[in-house]
């Protein structure tokens, strides 16, 4: 199981949009909405995070209001 979390930025105003959406995408096991750098943090969880991967450019990304994404792979030890 490869676990992901996503940090994204959006267009002022759409916080709670961009939260609706990504909250309801088949991956997501959490979402959070920040103060400060970031307006997501956004927890993933799929077989691979090449699935993770292709879930936030092919989904995230496409989402109205997103305007960058930053993709961190959790580690397995």
């Amino acid at each position: 199981m490869a676990v992901g979390y996503v940090l994204i930025n959006v267009k002022p105003g759409s916080e709670l949009e961009v939260y609706d959406a990504i909250k309801a995408l088949g991956m997501v096991e959490d979402a959070t909405l920040l103060f400060g750098d970031y307006d997501l943090l956004v927890k993933m969880a799929a077989d691979s995070m090449s699935s993770i991967a292709a879930a936030v450019v092919e989904n995230i990304r496409s989402i109205s209001g997103v305007i960058d994404t930053k993709t961190l792979a959790g580690a397995e030890l």
